[in-house]
């Protein structure tokens, strides 16, 4: 059931995020054979709230509101070192009475505060996923997704991953036409493909003295050659197992995988900044076809080659 639907407002709240539950769920589309939402904002703070962009909120509801509500939202609030005690309270018992919480960025940081997150998979924005594992740590932190189901608990990536969070809880229990009818009036997609993945950027280490830096450099400028061990350690005037061995501890990773980051980094250029093939840039790369590329492509980024390129494409 999802009829009766509460945004958690806190001081410093970020617009968009609240924007995007007010977008899903308080607009009556009724006229349009889609459901309308019983839709409130409620906070420990009633009234006039500064928002994180300088302009202000009336936010007429307390937490006694989240009582009657099928779902929470908690918006993004930035991320604090103490969360009001009536919010912890009141989302606790939404959960135990089976209401079901819903967090956008940051606010999965307020779900943790209430021990939500506990046992369970959970995202936030890639920015602060290292973060939310370190403060919680019983909680399983996935870093590359848009979203986690992990019912009655749903959290979600920045900004954006809001709205799909948003559309999954109404698909999975309103049908996928309804999610269908939002999307459309919203003039989203009503489902992204891949992860959060694709949007950060991630340069591979790299050690700052000889010899390596100038065999990395040697690998980069030939991406597209098949290395050897036996290569590589012989223009490093090293023995292949000393090599492999130094080259793990100075860069955290082994050639090979090296060498797969790096030619996916310059795939991920290739896709933005030309229009080529995708059969060409798997080949100047170095994967030499495109099967090849997907594989690795999907593994690093968390999409298929042409869905980036629809993306970033400049």
């Amino acid at each position: 059931m999802l009829k009766s639907v509460v945004a958690v407002v806190m001081e410093e709240v970020h617009p968009f995020e609240l924007g995007v539950a007010c977008e899903v769920f308080g607009l009556d589309r009724s006229e349009q054979g889609l459901p309308a939402y019983d839709f409130a904002l409620a906070s420990n703070r009633p009234g006039e709230l500064r928002t994180h962009a300088g302009f202000s909120v009336n936010v007429p509801h307390g937490v006694e509101r989240l009582a009657t509500a099928d779902l929470v939202v908690v918006t993004a609030s930035g991320i604090r070192e103490e969360y009001p005690i009536e919010l912890i309270t009141a989302l606790r018992e939404s959960v135990a009475r089976g209401a079901r919480v819903l967090s956008i960025c940051s606010g999965a940081f307020l779900l943790g505060a209430a021990g939500l997150l506990d046992g369970r998979g959970c995202t936030t924005h890639w920015r602060y996923t290292d973060e939310l594992a370190a403060r919680f740590p019983l909680a399983a932190v996935h870093p590359d997704v848009l979203y986690v189901d992990e019912d009655p608990v749903i959290t979600s990536a920045g900004t954006a991953a809001g709205i799909d969070a948003c559309l999954h809880l109404v698909r999975k229990l309103q049908g996928a036409e309804v999610a269908r009818g939002i999307a459309r009036r919203m003039v989203v997609a009503p489902h992204r493909d891949g992860g959060q993945a694709q949007y950060v950027n991630r340069p591979l280490p790299e050690p700052d003295g000889t010899p390596f830096s100038g065999v990395l450099d040697w690998m980069r400028a030939e991406l597209d050659r098949d290395w050897t061990v036996d290569q590589l350690a012989a223009r490093a005037h090293m023995a292949p197992r000393t090599f492999a061995r130094r080259f793990q501890q100075e860069t955290g990773t082994t050639p090979l995988r090296w060498l797969i980051g790096q030619r996916v980094l310059f795939a991920q250029r290739l896709l933005e900044e030309t229009d080529e093939p995708v059969e060409s840039v798997a080949a100047r790369v170095g994967f030499g076809n495109a099967a090849t590329l997907r594989h690795h492509f999907g593994r690093r980024v968390g999409t298929t080659p042409l869905a980036y390129r629809r993306a970033f494409a400049g």
